[in-house]
């Protein structure tokens, strides 16, 4: 199968001369075989391993036929919303319908369903009710604990349970879901895989019924304060039955969902125990109780080698959309001449779903991996080829790594950089910089440039790093994303302070001079962010003003599942010190936010004013005209 498509309908498994599929993966996104679309990735390297693996893309969710186009798979069915939760894929911060589904063919809307991982579950498990559910990817990356869902405005429980599936993999699934396959195809049943890192599993109602009585037990001889309880139960403490051995020392009981969704001081007791168990080094197993079930969270996979990571993206991938697609896939589009350089973050801001799905241990690809990749893109183009980004979750992360590894395996810290720059990174631009000078003069390369996010905070510690990419690799607007410039707002973010900002610009503005360019920054900023209050908005409203810039795309907060953000909009509380925090939750006041942040557009005057006369500084629409 090497330099073909996988197989998406009957008609591609029958010229491969298939009979049957080992693994059916099934997406919400259109089938693109390119390494930025997750099903593309799981695909090849199930591929590499010698299984046969068919990729189900947008089927029609409303029966169970398509489920069966393929036949029964051998091993399992692995299920995903695709690159985005099919909720945010489908609406706007105000619960409307977006006009465009940029995953789908010519942008179409209504190819997927609401909670899509839920219902694709469903229809699989009806066409073949005995073949093991995966669940992996963003949706469900996200939603595997008990979660607030802004869309019904509800906390939910966790979408293992919802999907009635068998496992489920979070966050990058690569190492695991391998294990799993290998595991099952060695005739091990899937009830008796419960030791693999970055899994998740249901326990029975009888496990789940004496894991709550020996806990109770535990509970009458010590203490009535949940966290006492997990910090003293003993080692000797094991739950033992045909299918699940719990080392009770090296877990954690969370709030149970009956808890968290009742009870708000419960809900940011379970963000910050999820959130403080992230570090694969040191991560506990985490427990949740649902009523008469519990789902048990396996720790994090460690990272993966440099070696793991090129032979993951040196595989054959086709990058272009399957070729029964006759309308253009815009996501695609953007993306087809991009390469990842990295996986990770170490940012730790609390609106990004980074650190709960890559993990905040960078991952870098080697240089000669990276250049392969150029190479095969521009002899995919047959001509002069604009690289159109080299990057991961943001772009200047590349190769940093720690001083001293031992301190990270400690560490229970969630930015490496907030609120000040970790002493033990070893911030290192050599890499990076080489990397970008090989890969602007290789061959048929017209231009490089850079689209990741550029954290700001460490490109101020490379002076040669700014004039670089002012230089090199910047089209006239440079993307950064300050998103605030208010102290206790950014505080909130847990971003750095305006003045980086305002450094990083001087900077690059004059390292554009000096290159004999006129080059701009673009700034993204969130309005409506837990934290952000009107006087903020109108104080970012002036700076503004007073620096030129004009948003035209504003970014309202979304309060997406299990994000540090989203537990304090829908608790009000900080979950690590439970202190309150101003939340703007009513359309009125979202509205007024928004126009502040577009002071400029005429058709906000009224808002404008509303506003400003709320905060009682009137005075300030002289300043804003």
């Amino acid at each position: 199968m090497k330099n073909s498509f996988l197989p998406l309908n009957a008609q591609d498994m029958k010229d491969l001369g298939w009979d049957f599929v080992d693994i059916v993966l099934v997406t919400g996104d259109a089938y693109v075989d390119h390494p930025s679309f997750a099903m593309a990735v799981i695909g090849r390297v199930l591929e590499a391993q010698g299984y046969r693996v068919a990729i189900l893309a947008q089927p029609n969710w409303k029966s169970s036929e398509d489920f069966k186009v393929f036949g029964q798979p051998r091993l399992f069915f692995g299920i995903s919303s695709g690159n985005m939760d099919s909720m945010i894929n489908k609406y706007t911060h105000n619960r409307k319908i977006r006009s465009e589904d940029d995953y789908s063919p010519g942008g179409q809307s209504g190819l997927r369903p609401d909670r899509a991982t839920i219902v694709y579950s469903q229809r699989a498990k009806e066409s073949y009710k005995n073949t093991p559910i995966i669940l992996g990817g963003i949706e469900a990356s996200m939603r595997r604990f008990a979660h607030y869902d802004y869309w019904s405005d509800k906390v939910r429980k966790s979408i293992l349970l919802d999907c009635k599936a068998d496992m489920l993999v979070y966050g990058m699934a690569e190492k695991a879901i391998t294990q799993i396959a290998k595991l099952l195809s060695d005739g091990v049943k899937i009830k008796d895989i419960r030791d693999i890192r970055q899994t998740m599993y249901p326990l029975g109602k009888s496990e789940t019924t004496k894991l709550a009585d020996m806990l109770s037990e535990l509970k009458s001889q010590n203490s009535n304060n949940k966290s006492q309880i997990n910090s003293k139960i003993s080692k000797s403490q094991t739950l033992k039955s045909p299918y699940i051995n719990l080392k009770m020392a090296s877990s954690i009981i969370l709030p149970s969902f009956e808890e968290a969704s009742s009870d708000k001081i419960k809900f940011s007791e379970a963000t910050r125990f999820i959130y403080e168990e992230t570090n694969p080094y040191n991560a506990k197993t985490l427990i949740q109780f649902t009523g008469s079930q519990a789902i048990v969270q396996n720790p994090p996979n460690f990272p993966l080698s440099t070696k793991e990571m090129d032979d993951i993206y040196d595989l054959p991938y086709q990058r272009l959309p399957h070729p029964s697609y006759k309308e253009k896939i815009p996501a695609y589009e953007m993306i087809k001449n991009s390469v990842v350089s990295h996986r990770g973050c170490f940012g730790g801001c609390s609106f990004c779903s980074l650190t709960l799905h890559q993990g905040r241990i960078i991952q870098s690809r080697s240089q000669k991996s990276i250049e392969k990749e150029i190479a095969h893109i521009s002899a995919l183009n047959n001509k002069e080829t604009v690289i159109s980004d080299i990057g991961g979750p943001t772009a200047n992360m590349y190769k940093i790594t720690a001083k001293d590894i031992k301190i990270c395996e400690k560490c229970k810290k969630l930015s490496c950089v907030y609120p000040i720059i970790c002493q033990n990174l070893n911030i290192d631009f050599k890499p990076l910089l080489k990397l970008l000078k090989k890969a602007r003069e290789m061959p048929r390369i017209k231009k490089v440039f850079i689209a990741s996010g550029i954290r700001m905070d460490l490109a101020l510690l490379c002076e040669n790093y700014i004039k670089e990419i002012a230089k090199f690799h910047t089209s006239g607007h440079l993307k950064v994303a300050p998103e605030h410039i208010s102290k206790k707002t950014l505080e909130v973010m847990k971003k750095p302070s305006k003045e980086v900002f305002m450094n990083f610009a001087e900077k690059f503005k004059k390292a554009s001079a000096a290159s004999g360019k006129e080059q701009y920054i673009l700034p993204y900023f969130i309005s409506s962010h837990p934290g952000c209050t009107l006087e903020d908005m109108a104080q970012l409203a002036v700076f503004l003003k007073k620096n030129n810039y004009r948003p035209r795309q504003v970014n309202d907060f979304l309060p997406a599942p299990m994000e540090l953000a989203t537990s304090i909009y829908y608790t009000g509380l900080d979950p690590f010190s439970l202190e309150p925090v101003f939340t703007a939750k009513g359309d009125g006041e979202r509205k007024m936010q928004r126009a502040l942040l577009q002071y400029f557009k005429p058709e906000n005057k009224k808002l404008l004013f509303r506003a400003l006369k709320k905060i009682k500084k009137l005075g300030l629409l002289r300043r804003l005209k």
